[in-house]
């Protein structure tokens, strides 16, 4: 499962990993923090340019299948204006063996944050700053 979503379900993202075949699922939930360089942040906005964005994530997600011998893979990030404690990102991946299934994991977020085009603008309570050209 790859997604570009307004909101995510953690729900339906970990329903997505089960399979008869996992011993074990991983899932990393990326969550808005209320601080970044020393100031309080009070939201975060993020886009994307969609397209392109699900194509390099469906790459990632056949990449790490490639790697590892997974059951399942779920990508999903968010677009939109979303404030501290709010779910941005999860990625999760499901194998027979729970090595597999850590290890790609961290592979889904590192790489989507390497690659993906989807832009993150802070909202401090001062100011507001686009970040960088991935979360």
């Amino acid at each position: 499962m790859v997604e570009i979503v307004e909101q995510i379900n953690i729900n339906k993202a970990y329903r997505h990993l089960q399979a008869n075949g996992a011993g074990g699922i991983n899932v990393f939930v990326g969550t808005v923090r209320d601080h970044a360089n020393g100031k309080t942040v009070v939201g975060l906005e993020f886009e994307a340019y969609v397209p392109m964005a699900l194509k390099e994530m469906k790459r990632i997600a056949e990449l790490a299948c490639e790697k590892w011998p997974l059951e399942r893979v779920v990508i999903q990030h968010v677009t939109g204006m979303k404030e501290p404690g709010e779910v941005v990102v999860v990625t999760g991946a499901s194998s027979a063996h729970r090595d597999a299934s850590f290890e790609a994991c961290r592979f889904l977020i590192d790489e989507l944050k390497k690659s993906v085009p989807i832009w993150k603008k802070e909202y401090y309570e001062d100011n507001s700053i686009w970040v960088n050209a991935h979360p």
